[in-house]
């Protein structure tokens, strides 16, 4: 990149270049994070059916944990000597993903598709974490961090979808709507 583009100034022990890096990595982390919190909010607020209220429920925490993950990844861009950018029209313009698209629905189908969206999310983190070990430190730290947690919450979700034999009902599927239909069609068979 054009030294231009380069932060004024980094962490000590990183070349502005490194820690421009860094801030990309983590930049791409923050938009994941912010459509997280977004999605979580989403589903709570659109979920139905006779388990409302524990997933209702659950999905708060989730969201406070995750707008908390935000705000550290930000403030970690920040430190780095970079401008974090969080508006929506960022978070449109970088995902790679497809919007959330369900709307009203069963608890099951909405953790059938939040299965998938944790998984997408997940997987991304492990990657980040990954490219800046040699690079960063703190920065590796802050993601292992939201890992222990985001997978904690992948848990949580699971456990709605596991049968009691440890099968999953969304078993094989990758997109949000094919884990939805599964988990719903897997619900209505075992009821």
């Amino acid at each position: 990149m054009a030294r231009k583009n380069l932060p004024k100034y980094t962490v000590p022990s990183l070349t502005p270049e490194q820690g421009q890096e860094v801030a990309r990595i983590l930049q791409l982390r923050l938009t994941a994070l912010n459509d997280l919190a977004l999605t979580l909010k989403h589903i709570h607020w659109n979920v139905v059916g006779p388990h409302f209220i524990a997933v209702h429920e659950m999905l708060d925490p989730q969201v406070d944990a995750v707008r908390l993950m935000v705000d550290a990844t930000a403030e970690r861009i920040a430190t780095l000597g970079v401008a974090p950018r969080g508006t929506p029209g960022v978070i449109v313009s970088e995902r790679s993903w497809d919007d959330y698209s369900l709307g009203r629905a069963t608890t099951i189908a909405h953790l059938g598709a939040l299965d998938e969206v944790y998984q997408g999310v997940i997987t991304d983190h492990r990657k980040a974490a990954t490219d800046v070990e040699e690079l960063d430190d703190v920065t590796n730290d802050l993601l292992i961090g939201h890992l222990h947690e985001l997978e904690l919450f992948h848990w949580f979700v699971r456990a709605h979808l596991e049968s009691t034999g440890g099968s999953l009902s969304t078993a094989g599927e990758s997109s949000e709507v094919g884990a939805a239909d599964k988990a719903e069609e897997h619900a209505k068979k075992a009821s």
